[in-house]
C-alpha cells in the first residue's frame, strides 16, 4: 500500500462530497449542505494559492482516499498550524491516516515557518485521538465550542516540530576520537561480551584526526555463532553490567535463554540520564551492512533496558537520492514501554557525515536528523543509558561474503551529550 499526499486541485470536489455523509461527519455535527461543501472546496483552493494553508488529497495506490492539510492559527498566543483529516470508510483501519499524518508532520517541520502543529478532534472520536497520541502529539486539555448549530466538545493535541537548538548549552562530553588511542575510561570495545567473550566480540577500530573508524574486515569472526549465526560486528559501548557466569543477568538480552559465559568487570564509562545525545557519522552503502547508534538502559535492574534508537541505517535501504533512517523508542524487555519506531526518508548521500540526535526529557523524546525534527515519542525512559555504536555485517543465505567490498568501515566524527537547562 502506497500512501501519497497531492496538492488539492480543482478536480477534488468529489473527495469532499464523499466525506459529507452522516457516518463521516458523526463527530463534526453532521453533514454540510451542498453549497457549504462547494464553498469549502473553493476555500481550500484560495488558501493554497495565498500560501495560508497546505490542503492535500490523500491517495492510496494512486486512488483518492481522503484529505488532510494544515492552516495558520494561534495556540496560546503562539503562531501555529492546525491540522485535520478524513479518510473514506473503505480505507479506514489500514494505517492510511497514520501514514498521511506522519508525512504531513514532516512537511510542517521542513516548512520551518511555525514550530507548533495542533489538532482538535472531537472528544468522542476515539480513532482520531488515538492517532494524535501515536503521532507524538501531547494532550493539552479539552474544550467546547459552538459548531454547526450546536456544540462540539474537543480535545487539544499539540506537536512541537521545532528544530534542535543546543546553542545555549555546553556539552558535558564531546568525544571527537582525536587522541592517540581510544579512551578506555569512556569506551568499552566489546559487543555485550558476557554472552560470548571479550576475545570473540572485540572491536576493530582506530582513532585519529578524522575521528573514529569501526571496521569489519576479512579476519572478523562471527561474535557468537551458536547464538547469532554468522553475524559479524564491530562495536563500542560506554557501559558494561552483567552477572556471574551461568546467570541470566546481562545487558541487551536479544533472545530468550541467554546465560553469562564470561564474567565481566562493571564499567560506567559514559552514562546519561536525560538531555541531548548526538552522533555525527556516515552510513555504509552495502546490502550486507547496517550501522547504528543506540543508547540502551545500563540495566542494573533487568527491566531498565529500553532503547532510544537514534539512528539505524541499513545499507540495502540507501540509493542515489538518499535513504531510510530508523528512529524511535524500543522497549526491548521493559514492560513499561511500547514500541514507537519508524523509518524516515532522508534526502542526500547518507554515506557523507550527518547528525543524528535525541532531545530526551522525563516526559518525551524528540528525534532529529541534521537538526531537523523527525519524530516525537510521548513516553520516556527514566534511568541511565549507555551508548551502543555499531557496524554489522549480516550473513548471506548462501554462506558467502562479499570479500571484495571489505573492509566495511563506519566513520564517526563525534559523539556528544548535553544536560538540558
Amino acid at each position: 500500500m502506497q500512501v501519497e499526499l497531492r496538492p488539492w486541485s480543482e478536480g477534488d470536489l468529489p473527495v469532499l462530497q464523499r466525506a459529507n455523509t452522516p457516518e463521516m461527519t458523526a463527530h463534526l455535527g453532521g453533514p454540510e449542505s451542498d453549497d457549504e461543501v462547494r464553498e469549502r472546496h473553493r476555500r481550500y483552493l484560495r488558501l493554497n494559492a495565498a500560501g495560508e494553508a497546505c490542503m492535500l488529497r490523500i491517495d492510496v495506490d494512486g486512488e483518492p482516499a481522503g484529505g488532510i492539510g494544515y492552516w495558520q492559527t494561534e495556540h496560546d498566543g503562539v503562531p501555529a498550524y492546525e491540522t485535520g483529516w478524513s479518510v473514506e470508510p473503505r480505507y479506514q483501519g489500514r494505517g492510511v491516516a497514520g501514514a498521511a499524518l506522519r508525512q504531513l508532520t514532516h512537511r510542517v517541520a521542513a516548512d520551518g515557518q511555525r514550530a507548533l502543529l495542533v489538532a482538535y478532534p472531537g472528544a468522542g472520536n476515539a480513532a482520531s485521538n488515538a492517532l494524535c497520541r501515536r503521532a507524538g502529539f501531547e494532550h493539552r486539555g479539552s474544550g467546547t465550542t459552538p459548531w454547526r448549530g450546536g456544540e462540539l466538545t474537543f480535545n487539544t493535541w499539540v506537536l512541537d516540530v521545532s528544530p534542535l537548538d543546543v546553542s545555549g548549552l555546553t556539552a558535558d562530553v564531546e568525544e571527537r576520537f582525536d587522541g592517540d588511542a581510544l579512551d578506555r575510561e569512556r569506551w568499552w570495545p566489546f559487543y555485550t561480551p558476557h554472552w560470548s567473550s571479550r576475545d570473540a566480540s572485540a572491536a576493530r577500530s582506530s582513532v585519529g584526526a578524522s575521528g573514529l573508524e569501526l571496521r569489519i574486515d576479512d579476519e572478523t569472526r562471527p561474535w557468537a555463532p551458536d547464538l547469532d549465526g554468522d553475524l559479524r560486528v564491530s562495536h563500542l559501548q560506554t557501559g558494561q553490567y552483567s552477572g556471574p557466569v551461568g546467570s541470566a543477568i546481562g545487558q541487551h538480552r536479544f533472545r530468550d535463554g541467554l546465560t553469562v559465559r564470561e564474567e565481566q568487570p562493571e564499567h560506567r564509562g559514559w552514562l546519561v540520564r536525560h538531555g541531548v545525545i548526538e552522533v555525527r557519522m556516515a552510513a555504509i552503502r552495502h546490502p550486507d551492512v547496517m550501522v547504528a547508534f543506540w543508547p540502551i538502559g545500563f540495566e542494573e535492574r533487568p527491566e531498565d533496558c529500553g532503547e532510544l534508537c537514534i539512528a539505524e541505517i541499513f545499507g540495502s535501504e540507501l540509493d542515489d537520492d538518499g535513504g531510510w533512517v530508523g528512529v524511535g523508542v524500543k522497549p526491548q524487555n521493559d514492560p513499561r514501554l511500547r514500541e514507537e519506531f519508524e523509518k524516515v526518508r532522508v534526502d542526500g548521500d547518507l554515506t557523507d557525515m550527518h547528525d543524528y540526535a535525541v532531545e530526551w526529557t522525563p516526559e518525551r523524546v524528540r528525534f532529529f536528523i541534521d537538526g531537523r525534527w523527525v519524530k516525537t515519542s510521548v513516553q520516556s525512559i527514566d534511568y541511565p543509558v549507555q551508548f551502543m555504536l555499531d557496524v554489522y555485517e549480516f550473513p548471506r543465505v548462501d554462506g558467502t561474503r562479499a570479500v571484495d567490498a571489505l573492509p566495511h568501515v563506519l566513520r564517526v566524527e563525534r559523539v556528544r551529550s548535553f544536560a538540558l537547562a
